[in-house]
């Protein structure tokens, strides 16, 4: 505790403006004061024989006192000793000339600054002390005002630097704690960014690389199932698989590139990417589900990349549910740019499911699609609804708003799964 608060007193001294203007102060008023005594000495004992003493002590407390800021103002064994010294140069030419005990301000200053709380009240005491008696030796007779003014004056000065000193270690714990608050801050942000992108790369490998290797898998076991009794067949199905692992290279790559997906890579934008996912979708299915793309409108302006790229995953994920879930013969890709958003339908004619009930099953490796879904059109300040019922098929919609669109006032809504 006691070394967290010398931390912040430095830190508080370092950078208060007022203890810095005080210490400059003090400096200045101790040799004004000293160049004062000594003038005042010369011009009032001209030709005395402890001149030269004067004239010496007071070169040597000159020098010492430059000597203080270079020590340092912790009180090591070398700032105690410096300290020491100049208090004995200083009594000793107060002892030969009371007109020099007015330096004893600035030494307050100095001993309040190196010196522990009790010992530096001891040393004010002391130095004040030494003022009453030189002001009593150059009075002609007893002044009440001579034993009275330098106490005050010790208290005040004494009261003014111990709440500078108090206000400068409260601000210095202030600075420590705001540092330690901004080192945490960052850490957090960074634990925050690396949880965010170890999400977004899940998302990713779910919707491209997982959702490859899984329609692999069930053509391979199709095709192993056929292999003897329909070897045609059998080898369709593993063309097949081949075209779906050169998919998934070139999304591997893409990953090590840049992470964009592949479709958008090639050129074409969204439209183009859509239009192609339809029709791979469809001939990798060999006549069991098709696949048709439509897009309505025109966007103002083209669609961010990070729209583009987390529109064309929701669709990848949507069709994979179909695809292996849904047990549809047709889906459709629904793209619409309307003024201020932009809308993806996945729409299907399977089985269907009840959302609200699907929503309490709790997750397993493949409830992995909807969540990540949900999480990229969120990351868009987008919405993402499902249509659904047993037997009626399914309907996914994605809702992107457009940044710099003009506002436009929304419909009555209806009774949907909103994400």
């Amino acid at each position: 505790m006691e070394q967290r608060r010398r931390r912040a007193g430095d830190a508080g001294r370092a950078g208060d403006p007022g203890s810095r203007a005080l210490a400059l102060l003090m400096h200045a008023a101790f040799f004004l004061l000293l160049g004062a005594s000594l003038t005042r000495f010369l011009l009032r004992h001209p030709g005395e024989t402890r001149t030269p003493w004067i004239i010496g002590l007071s070169v040597a407390l000159a020098v010492l006192y430059v000597l203080g800021p270079v020590l340092g103002s912790r009180p090591t064994p070398r700032s105690l000793l410096w300290l020491g010294v100049l208090v004995a140069v200083w009594m000793v030419l107060v002892v030969l000339a009371p007109s020099f005990a007015w330096c004893a301000v600035p030494l307050f200053y100095t001993g309040l600054r190196i010196l522990p709380p009790r010992a530096a009240l001891a040393l004010v005491a002391l130095l004040t002390l030494f003022v009453v008696a030189a002001q009593l030796r150059l009075a002609h007779g007893f002044d009440p005002n001579l034993v009275l003014a330098p106490p005050a004056v010790a208290a005040v000065a004494t009261a003014v630097f111990v709440h500078m000193q108090r206000q400068a270690e409260t601000q210095g714990e202030l600075i420590v704690d705001l540092l330690r608050t901004r080192r945490e801050l960052a850490a957090t942000e960074r634990r925050e960014g690396t949880l965010a992108e170890r999400q977004r790369l899940s998302m990713e490998i779910h919707d491209t690389l997982a959702q490859g290797l899984s329609s692999q898998q069930m053509l391979l076991q199709a095709a192993d199932r056929t292999w003897d009794a329909d070897p045609a067949t059998a080898r369709r199905h593993v063309r097949t698989a081949t075209g779906i692992a050169e998919r998934n290279l070139a999304e591997a790559r893409r990953f090590v590139h840049d992470l964009a997906p592949a479709d958008l890579a090639e050129g074409g934008g969204l439209e183009a990417a859509l239009h192609a996912l339809a029709a791979r979708e469809t001939a990798q299915s060999e006549g069991r589900l098709t696949v048709r793309c439509h897009v309505e409108g025109t966007p103002h302006s083209p669609l961010p990349g990070r729209v583009q790229s987390a529109l064309l995953r929701i669709a990848q994920g949507a069709l994979a549910n179909v695809r292996e879930h849904a047990g549809a013969t047709e889906a459709a890709l629904t793209l619409t740019h309307v003024d201020d958003r932009t809308v993806l339908d996945i729409a299907d004619n399977g089985h269907g499911f009840a959302p609200a009930a699907r929503a309490r099953t709790p997750d397993g490796v493949r409830g992995h699609g909807l969540p990540a879904m949900r999480a990229r059109i969120q990351q868009l300040g987008g919405t993402l609804t499902i249509e659904s019922a047993p037997g009626e098929g399914t309907v996914v919609t994605a809702t992107v708003p457009l940044p710099d669109a003009p506002a436009r006032p929304t419909g009555p809504l209806t009774h949907r799964d909103t994400a």
